[in-house]
């Protein structure tokens, strides 16, 4: 990165004072390094920035001055006296030398409190914004500027870790800032907030579908030489560069091919027309999957319309429109006009109609759906309905729809997505933070892998390992969310990847000082994203108060099964974490557990709590070797838990005689 580069991304720049000279001076913070930043308390905390070699630097904080040289590489530092919580303060940094002169930038509104490194995928991603119908109370009442957070922007590099972000700022909560924040990780922030008052300071990197390979460093991944390969293949920019030519133009030739077949857009009149007449169309109910309604074995684009009637006490105002979750993206038409649209199926749909498209009387709704592969249609268990002027209609119940073109999935060359890719975010968004001073790590992730989740068992550890190794601060609490629940009930015992990997995320226990949020009781069957982020972050808090505040009387975590032994045809499991005794939550006897001899064929079993342990047998096996509970996908109805509300980790648990 060139000098001239450099200055121009100075952003901190509140004043720039020169003496003899009228160059301006070299010196830069990081972007980390900004107004409204949160420093670490109660430790010595790392300050950093670059100017020309051999410049000296003075930093005035809190009234005390710290004084260092930039050394041949550009870069400085200086380690601040550990503070108590407290601030807003000021901090200035002066440079001089011959050929720069003298410049100084100043740092405002500082709080010192607890700064947590806070990574992922999309479920960490994951905004207020997208829970504010389920906590509308909470959002309003966001005036928290104590608690802050720093989202850094994805983007991924596979060549060498960057020393700086490309942009960012440090946001406080309020009402309006807050929408943008990690859901998860405010309510982590506002629950230790409230109980400790201590500022807090969230530094968000997290990406959308990312797997864990991706924010480890090249030399944590040394033990997995597949993902080596695959990082220095992205680094091919010819190789990449020839894949994502094939797969762009695969793609256009399937959207032109879409587009000129779809019957819907290319008929005497487009069928959102309001002066198109409806021929040919075929009740269909909302929501709902067409293959589950006689339209099997489609792939393709399939219309949906109906007329609704709409009060005039609805009109002339804006209104709301909710249409659940669609597979796999849709286009929304309101009386002829394009009124939202998104491309692919995780997102709700949400969108606004401007004041006065609705009229008194019929109103014509139309959706074109396409789907590319596996159930398309309508995600049952959402919301479907319409909001204007204090009323709501219910949108749900029949409508009629009509396939515009059915076809293959996209064939050809497939685009790399470099987020995806190992090392590439580390790189970018990891590495650039890890000479700030943090109190601990939040994770959540794990979607990603659940192809391979044996894998997981062995990488969990290893980014852990290497994060530590590469902020050198020691053994900092880390702390994350199982996976929740999802994805169809399982009505007999079955092997599930999504378990699997539970599993692999229960064993990273064993690293010392780490916490798992257990949340197989907070997801949703029918949406990878579930809503409840304000259990799961509270749960990630209640490990906090234990691993990184060390509060010993702290009931942080739900049960743990840790052994197993056999009576008669009977294994009696012992658990930690039991706080002031187990319970079976919601029902007088225990749901889930299943059992096997040695040739691990399970069926349900019967279990039954005594004291701080569990019995569990079936008239079936008469020689148990082994125990499962809450083994699925979307174990509904597990219903271990201990008396202080805390739901039992899944597991799968070998006995002994």
């Amino acid at each position: 990165m060139n000098i001239a580069h450099r200055i121009r991304g100075i952003v901190l720049c509140v004043s720039v004072c020169l003496c003899s000279t009228p160059l301006i001076s070299q010196i830069r913070l990081p972007r980390l390094v900004s107004d409204g930043m949160v420093l670490q308390r109660e430790t010595p905390v790392n300050i950093w920035g670059w100017a020309a070699q051999g410049e000296k630097i003075r930093v005035t904080f809190n009234g005390k001055t710290y004084r260092t040289i930039t050394g041949p590489n550009g870069r400085w530092n200086v380690t601040l006296a550990p503070m108590r919580a407290g601030g807003p303060y000021t901090m200035q940094v002066r440079g001089n030398n011959r050929k720069t002169g003298l410049a100084s930038l100043l740092v405002k509104d500082i709080l010192v409190g607890d700064v947590w490194i806070c990574a992922g995928q999309s479920n960490m991603v994951l905004p207020m914004e997208r829970v504010k119908e389920k906590y509308p109370e909470v959002i309003a009442q966001a005036h928290d500027s104590a608690i802050r957070q720093f989202f850094v922007v994805a983007s991924p590099d596979f060549n060498s870790p960057h020393d700086d972000l490309p942009g960012g700022k440090w946001e406080p909560s309020t009402p309006s800032s807050v929408l943008q924040f990690s859901a998860t990780a405010y309510f982590f922030a506002k629950a230790l907030y409230d109980k400790y008052h201590v500022p807090i300071g969230l530094i968000n990197a997290s990406v959308g579908g990312t797997p864990i390979e991706s924010w480890i460093s090249e030399e944590g991944l040394l033990a997995f030489p597949e993902d080596i390969q695959l990082a220095h293949r992205a680094r091919d920019t010819a190789y990449v560069n020839a894949v994502n030519r094939n797969a762009l133009a695969s793609a256009a030739e399937s959207n032109r091919l879409v587009k000129e077949r779809d019957m819907g857009l290319t008929g005497p009149k487009p069928w959102y027309d309001t002066t198109y007449e409806p021929w040919g169309w075929d009740p269909i109910s909302i929501p709902g999957y067409w293959a589950d309604e006689g339209v099997k074995g489609l792939n393709g684009v399939v219309w949906y319309r109906k007329d609704v009637d709409i009060p005039a006490s609805m009109t002339g105002v804006a209104a709301n429109i909710f249409m659940g979750r669609i597979v796999d993206a849709d286009y929304l038409y309101v009386n002829g006009v394009l009124v939202g649209s998104t491309t692919y199926q995780y997102p709700p749909r949400r969108y606004v109609l401007p004041a006065g498209l609705l009229r008194p009387g019929r109103n014509r709704f139309v959706i074109k759906v396409v789907n590319y592969t596996g159930k398309g249609g309508f995600v049952p268990g959402k919301a479907y309905h319409l909001e204007a002027g204090g009323q709501d209609i219910d949108l749900r119940g029949d409508w009629q729809y009509k396939v515009g073109e059915a076809f293959a999935p996209v064939q050809g060359g497939v685009n790399i997505n470099w987020s995806y890719q190992p090392i590439g975010l580390y790189n970018a968004m990891i590495a650039p933070l890890t000479l700030s001073t943090v109190k601990g790590y939040l994770w959540y992730q794990g979607e990603a892998n659940t192809g391979n989740p044996s894998e997981y068992q062995r990488l969990l550890p290893a980014l852990i390992a290497n994060w530590r190794k590469q902020w050198g601060l020691g053994e900092l609490p880390f702390l994350y969310v199982q996976l929740p629940n999802f994805m169809e009930t399982q009505y007999l015992p079955s092997e599930s990847n999504w378990a699997e990997l539970r599993a692999a995320q229960s064993s990273a226990l064993s690293v010392p000082h780490t916490g798992m949020a257990v949340a197989i009781d907070l997801g949703e069957w029918n949406d990878i994203h579930p809503l409840d982020k304000k259990d799961v972050g509270e749960r990630l808090a209640y490990a906090a108060e234990k691993v990184a505040y060390g509060d010993e009387q702290m009931v942080f975590s739900g049960p743990t099964c840790e052994n197993a032994r056999t009576e008669d045809h009977k294994i009696i499991l012992s658990f930690s974490h039991t706080g002031t005794g187990l319970m079976a939550k919601g029902d007088a006897d225990l749901h889930y557990f299943s059992i096997a001899g040695a040739d691990r064929k399970f069926v349900w079993a019967q279990a039954q709590i005594e004291g701080n342990t569990v019995t569990v047998w079936s008239r079936d096996i008469l020689q148990p070797v082994y125990v499962r509970y809450a083994w699925a996908d979307n174990p509904e109805g597990a219903n271990l838990f201990n008396k202080e509300g805390l739901p039992a980790s899944p597991f799968e648990i070998k006995s002994v005689k």
